[in-house]
């Protein structure tokens, strides 16, 4: 028998069967039977849940509710339906709900709200002097990425002083990695971690025991450049100081995770060809084709300049029908190619493995790779090219086997060439000059190879047939 979700971890599975009941007894109106079953569920998985109920049913679960659930079970859900849940409640709902967030989930949720929503929903909490800070901050940037919960101390406190911070700030801060050491005027000059709090005597300070390497950056900073140092460094947590280096608040690992699973999700629906790169499973049909579209309507324009250029052969192909045979065969390989290069490229240059300046390197290298599997895939054509011929099937039975092998071998090769400096290349020189490579980098390869591929091909022809 399989292991369920309830074996491994205690908790019930959240499948097809319990969304059916739960659609069933929320159409029912049975609050009672519904809350007795969700509210033993993570929040990751009443999210999952709700997701896959029907608006309505949706709606009415995430009324049902307490509070601090709703706001656990919020972030987790994807932006459109967030949305349409926040619309219909109100303001004072919302409030007690992002009373309930730290403050950079808070400012998550607000940014997502009609300005003049949040202002009323800012004018009745807490913490709305932070939040508003927040949401000063570009979307993007490591500004709007931090929490201002933190733990912090003057240098000159003991350890006993600050251990008994951190007791006192245990429920608002969450988690807790270390404590800040600031000087009189909050600049911040050292890190104390929780075991060294352990591990030295109570009436020892805080500067005698602190590290002074501090890793930090600035809230304008871009939250995947933000990522990318707490990923190098191995950091669960990050601080944020201004230009003067005074402590604003700090980044945590979670947070960072997010951030890098939802960079890799655009880089990767921007390689495929949508345009926006922020597509979610809950988009309308509507939203969904608006972000697919123009890519679409950019390798239409390639085919069709591809149509127009094999039209300028028709005479070739008149006399030569087999070369017909191998057009997709040239298109799709070297296409494949570039594909490949360019993915490589793009994961370099958003890990940061691969820098602008490794332009000519990077070209070296992947056409020495290209030049290699070319060779071998051109040498896989020519024995197809006889079997079919000893076989006699069709009009290979009658062709030059040797003419037609160097036409389709040369062009294949340098297809696959070319394929490859651009697959590796346009990347680079994109985001040399500052653009993202994942925008454009997917559907300008494809079709870019599918109109050189065929002027190659059919030049390379007409040069062996009619020279």
């Amino acid at each position: 028998m399989a292991q369920t979700n309830e074996d491994r971890f205690g908790l019930p599975e959240v499948d097809h069967q319990l969304i059916e009941d739960i659609e069933d007894l929320v159409s029912k109106k049975e609050m009672g039977m519904v809350l007795n079953i969700v509210l033993d569920l993570h929040y990751a998985d009443l999210a999952m849940l709700i997701e896959r109920l029907e608006k309505e049913e949706a709606q009415q679960l995430f009324d049902w509710l307490p509070p601090n659930q709703r706001a656990d079970v919020l972030l987790e859900l994807d932006y459109p339906l967030r949305t349409v849940l926040l619309d219909e409640m109100e303001t004072s709902e919302i409030v007690e709900m992002v009373d309930e967030m730290d403050t950079d989930d808070a400012a998550d949720v607000l940014s997502e709200l009609s300005d003049e929503l949040t202002e009323e929903v800012l004018t009745s909490l807490e913490d709305a002097e932070e939040v508003r800070g927040l949401l000063q901050f570009g979307e993007d940037s490591a500004g709007r990425l931090m929490a201002t919960e933190l733990v912090s101390a003057p240098q000159h406190w003991t350890v006993g002083e600050a251990t008994e911070e951190v007791r006192r700030l245990a429920e608002e801060v969450e988690p807790i990695y270390l404590v800040y050491v600031l000087d009189d005027e909050g600049i911040l000059q050292g890190l104390v971690t929780l075991k060294q709090l352990l591990l030295n005597p109570a009436q020892t300070t805080l500067k005698a025991i602190m590290e002074t390497e501090i890793i930090s950056v600035q809230p304008e900073m871009d939250q995947e450049e933000a990522a990318r140092i707490m990923e190098k460094y191995d950091l669960t947590v990050l601080p944020v100081v201004d230009a003067n280096g005074k402590l604003i608040g700090r980044i945590t690992i979670d947070d960072v995770v997010d951030v890098i699973r939802e960079e890799a999700e655009e880089d990767l629906q921007r390689l495929s060809g949508i345009s926006f790169g922020d597509e979610e499973i809950g988009d309308s049909v509507l939203a969904v084709s608006r972000g697919r579209l123009p890519w679409l309507l950019f390798g239409l324009t390639g085919s069709l300049i591809s149509a127009f250029v094999i039209g300028n052969f028709t005479a070739i192909l008149e006399q030569v029908v087999i070369l017909a045979m191998f057009i997709p065969v040239i298109g799709s390989t070297a296409g494949n190619v570039g594909v490949q290069c360019a993915a490589i490229a793009v994961q370099g240059i958003a890990s940061g493995d691969i820098w602008a300046s490794d332009i000519l390197k990077r070209l070296l290298k992947e056409i020495s790779v290209a030049f290699i599997n070319a060779i071998a895939l051109a040498m896989v054509i020519g024995c197809v090219m006889l079997v079919l011929k000893l076989s006699g099937w069709g009009e290979m039975a009658g062709a030059d086997l040797l003419r037609l092998f160097e036409t389709v071998g040369i062009s294949l090769l340098t297809c696959i060439l070319m394929a490859a400096s651009i697959g590796s290349g346009a990347p680079l020189l994109l985001h040399r000059h500052g653009i993202d490579p994942a925008k454009a980098t997917g559907p300008f390869v494809t079709t870019s190879n599918d109109i050189i591929g065929v002027m190659i091909y059919f030049s390379i022809a007409q040069f062996m047939y009619f020279r």
